[in-house]
Order: C-alpha cells, then sequence, then structure tokens
C-alpha cells in the first residue's frame, strides 16, 4: 500500500511542478502545435501551444514508480516493466510522428503506414514477451485466453503451438491498436484525453488491488470463495503503476485544462492508450476495456461511422464534424462544457465496468 501511494504521489508532484520547465524548455525548441486549417476556426489560436507533453507523463511514470521502489525497497516487477515497456514504445513510436510535425511545420508527421508499423512492433513485441515471460506466482503475464473479468474458455493455443501463437500476437496488437488510436482521437480539447484516461486507468488501482486479495496464489484465502480467485500475475504491481500513470496525468491536467498551457501530442496519447491497454491484458479484463475506456469507444466508433457513411454515400456526413467533441463545437457548445460532459460520460463508463467486475465476484456460485 505504501509503495502504491508513493508512487500515485510522487509521480503528480513531478508532473505538476516540473511541467511548466518542460514548457519553457518546449517553447525555446520551438516545438509548438500546428493546427489543420480545416479543424474548427476557434483552434487556430491553439497555434503554437508547445506539445509532446506525453514525454512530461511518461517521465512522471517513471519517477514515481521507481522512486516508490527506492523508498520501500521492492524489487521492479516483470508485470510492470512490461507496461512500462508499451507506454514507452508507443510515447517513442507518437514522439517520432510530433517531431516531424514540428519539423517540418505542418499538421501532418509520420504516415499511417509508418505509425502502423511502429504500433505493430511495439504491440507484437509485447505479446511475445507478455506470453512467455512469468512472475514469482508462477503465472505468465498475460494468459493466452480471450478475458472479460477473468479468462475465458477460449484459448488460443488449442489452434497449436503456432497457429495460436499468431494468433494470440494478433489480438493483442488489435486491442493496442483500437485503443492507442482511440485515446489518439479523443485527444482534441483541452484536458479531455488526459482527464478521461485519469478515470479509465485510475480503475486498475481498484481492480489490481482487488485482485491482489482475492488471489489464487494466496494461501490465506477464504476456501469458502476460493474458486473465485483470479490468475493474475502480480495484480498489485499493476494497481501500482496505474496509480503512477494516474498521478501523473493529475499533475499534467493542471497545465492541460482550457486554456491549456502545453498539449499531449501523439506522445502522450499514444503512450497512454499503450497503458491503457497494456493494463487491461494484464489483469485479464481485455473485453471489459470497452466499458472502462467506454468514452473512447464512443469518440472512436463515431469516426468509424461517420467515414463509412461519408464514403459509401460519396460526400454525405451523419455528424457535422468528427471525432464527436468536434461536433459539438461546431453546433456552438463551449470547449469547457464539452470536456466536462465528456469527463461525466467518462466517469460512468467506468463505474459500470468497475461495477461489472464486481458484480461478477458477487453472483458467482
Amino acid at each position: 500500500m505504501i509503495t502504491l501511494i508513493g508512487a500515485g504521489g510522487l509521480s503528480m508532484v513531478f508532473s505538476l511542478f516540473m511541467t511548466p520547465v518542460f514548457i519553457r524548455l518546449f517553447k525555446k525548441l520551438a516545438w509548438g502545435q500546428y493546427i489543420n486549417i480545416d479543424g474548427p476556426a476557434s483552434h487556430q489560436v491553439k497555434r503554437g501551444t508547445p506539445t509532446m507533453g506525453g514525454i512530461v507523463i511518461i517521465l512522471a511514470t517513471l519517477f514515481g514508480y521507481f522512486g516508490a521502489l527506492l523508498v520501500t525497497g521492492n524489487p521492479p516487477s516483470i508485470s510492470v516493466l512490461l507496461v512500462l515497456f508499451m507506454m514507452v514504445g508507443l510515447g517513442i513510436v507518437g514522439f517520432v510522428d510530433d517531431f516531424l510535425k514540428v519539423r517540418n511545420r505542418r499538421s501532418l508527421g509520420l504516415g499511417p503506414t509508418a505509425k502502423l508499423i511502429g504500433q505493430l512492433l511495439v504491440g507484437g513485441s509485447f505479446a511475445l514477451l507478455a506470453m512467455n515471460l512469468t512472475g514469482p506466482n508462477g503465472f505468465t503475464v498475460a494468459s493466452t485466453h480471450i478475458s472479460a473479468i477473468r479468462d475465458l474458455d477460449f484459448d488460443f493455443l488449442q489452434w497449436g503451438v503456432i497457429a495460436g501463437t499468431i494468433a494470440f500476437v494478433l489480438w493483442i496488437v488489435l486491442i493496442v491498436l483500437a485503443t492507442s488510436n482511440a485515446v489518439n482521437l479523443t485527444d482534441g480539447l483541452d484536458g479531455l484525453a488526459p482527464g478521461s484516461a485519469i478515470l479509465a486507468i485510475g480503475s486498475f488501482v481498484i481492480i489490481g488491488f482487488w485482485q491482489a486479495n482475492q488471489s489464487c496464489a494466496s494461501l490465506t484465502l477464504d476456501p469458502d470463495v476460493a474458486f473465485k480467485c483470479y490468475n493474475v500475475n502480480q495484480p498489485l504491481d499493476l494497481a501500482v503503476i496505474a496509480a503512477a500513470i494516474a498521478g501523473a496525468l493529475v499533475g499534467f491536467l493542471w497545465w492541460n485544462t482550457n486554456p491549456a498551457k502545453i498539449f499531449l501530442g501523439d506522445t502522450g496519447s499514444l503512450a497512454i492508450g499503450g497503458a491503457l491497454a497494456a493494463l487491461a491484458i494484464e489483469s485479464r479484463t481485455e473485453l471489459l476495456l470497452i466499458l472502462i475506456g467506454g468514452i473512447f469507444v464512443i469518440v472512436a466508433g463515431q469516426v468509424v461511422v461517420q467515414l463509412t457513411y461519408f464514403r459509401l454515400t460519396g460526400g454525405k456526413r451523419i455528424w457535422r464534424a468528427s471525432p464527436l467533441h468536434h461536433h459539438f463545437e461546431v453546433k456552438g457548445w463551449a470547449e469547457v462544457t464539452i470536456v466536462v460532459r465528456f469527463w461525466i460520460i467518462a466517469g460512468l463508463c467506468v463505474a459500470a465496468g468497475v461495477g461489472a467486475f464486481y458484480l461478477e465476484w458477487i453472483l458467482q456460485d
């Protein structure tokens, strides 16, 4: 518990007090945001605002986690190291994209194919490592089963080692691509993505802590509820890193709320999405992520529907703009109003996800 509180507190303090330092640094480096001329006119005033704020979040997370371990004397966890691998790996992909934007002075960075290749490499490497590395309790970091609130009966390896491994890697890559790009699409208004991510990632503090208390590896587990236990590798460590990421986001949000002094950039949105996907995969709650990350699903889903309808009808639209938050901007809603209402929706989705997680425990017989 001390490690968990320490990780969250240290990362929050780092991002809260160090973000202004990075804002000044990024201004000197001329790492400013370039706004698409086709976007809402109100966004043109944001041109030049420092971007790549995801660097601060990643550094704050690393500082919080390893700082807490140093204070408590605990060793690093293989499960957490893989979450950090995903977060930093996708953060690097996003950084390259952001850097090309500021260097070329345009709103386009990496091409879609190059960005996809980067995400595939990180997601695929994570999948192979997670299915083969084990923790002290003997469980692999990730299960080859599809999971919802716990592992379901379907196991990819039932198709054989080679075919099953390929299918599992593709499944994990799909989750990583969907989650990281959904967070990226949601990052369009001041504070929208970080605020929503705090709620989603914060839910894994609760889930990880509960799974640790009800772990199948626990010798003190009540025999009457042993059949409900969780086969998750180092769940308390997952709660610790979730707290560190959430703390970093809280500190960053102080400077990212309207009017934002710094933006996440793809560096931040891809890193956050990657961390969220890794937490769901490692905690065996992959399908539950649809609820926990409900606001990201809604935004990404709207973009897919809008784009599909646009192509099928030769240019017609269902909504005035996409992603969804821009639709409400065009309708005349204030930016702060949209952000707060989307936060409310995000909170309701997270409450539904955590509620479903706990309800499954209660209803098991």
